[in-house]
């Protein structure tokens, strides 16, 4: 059975290409591009693990992994990435 991760980051073109290469490795994604979103699914769905960007329109990365944490003991993977140092 696939293990079934979800990716909440707001870049639109990185769901699709993480999904195919996790698929190889019997993983399934779901991705949302909004915190809320993200929330409402991990709230109906199951999910073996959660990959979070730190920089997220509504709330950032942090600040949803504690909202997480207040209902769910899943892993998270924290994802950034700096334009600049």
């Amino acid at each position: 059975m696939a293990k079934h991760i979800l990716l909440i980051d707001d870049d639109e073109h990185l769901a699709a290409p993480l999904a195919a290469y996790l698929k190889r490795f019997d993983f399934e994604l779901a991705s949302a591009l909004r915190p809320s979103a993200g929330l409402a699914l991990l709230r109906t769905e199951a999910f073996d693990a959660a990959i979070l960007d730190v920089m997220l329109p509504e709330m950032d990365g942090f600040e949803l992994c504690r909202t997480i944490r207040k209902e769910s003991d899943i892993p998270i993977v924290m994802l950034t990435a700096r334009g600049e140092v």
